[in-house]
């Protein structure tokens, strides 16, 4: 008896810690834009500006990350990769540095981007929150279409099977 209820127990805890994953998922996703989204600007390594209202109508996959950041270095190839091989049908991968400039700029340097790279420093950590990372974590990515709805949301490194999905999203 004490086995069936043990299994029972794990069984429920199971199904709602499933159900509560999937509910936090949805309201993430139902979660807009910052109304003030569209207006941002951001200073670029290489100088001059990345005004995100010039990508609207565009799949966007907005990339937050760190170049103290293991993980965000580990997945900045599949951007790179991701934007040669998406931009032709208009996806832009933007990838913004809540970094430092010269860290960034140095390591831009070493390892050019084939996407834009904004200077956002420690007020990209508000703009994810905003966006849905909750919790502050790098990298964090998120989709938007080209109807500027958001489509999806990751905490942690992408990966290609995560790419590949989002490619036919926009």
């Amino acid at each position: 008896m004490n086995r069936r209820l043990l299994i029972g127990t794990v069984a429920a805890a199971a199904a709602a810690a499933g159900a509560g994953a999937a509910w936090w998922r949805l309201r993430l996703q139902d979660r807009p834009l910052p109304a003030d989204f569209w207006t941002l600007r951001f200073e670029r390594p290489e100088g001059g500006e990345l005004v995100l209202a010039d990508l609207r109508q565009r799949p966007l996959l907005v990339n937050f990350w760190a170049t103290w950041c293991a993980p965000c270095l580990k997945e900045l190839p599949l951007l790179n990769q991701f934007q040669r091989e998406h931009g032709a049908t208009g996806w832009q991968v933007v990838g913004l540095a809540v970094d430092g400039p010269t860290p960034v700029r140095e390591f831009l340097a070493k390892r050019p981007l084939a996407f834009p790279v904004g200077l956002a420093g420690l007020d990209g950590t508000e703009l994810a929150r905003a966006l849905g990372n909750d919790v502050g974590g790098l990298p964090f990515s998120v989709l938007i279409d080209r109807a500027g709805q958001v489509r999806e949301r990751k905490l942690g490194a992408l990966v290609e099977a995560d790419l590949g999905r989002w490619a036919s999203l926009g």
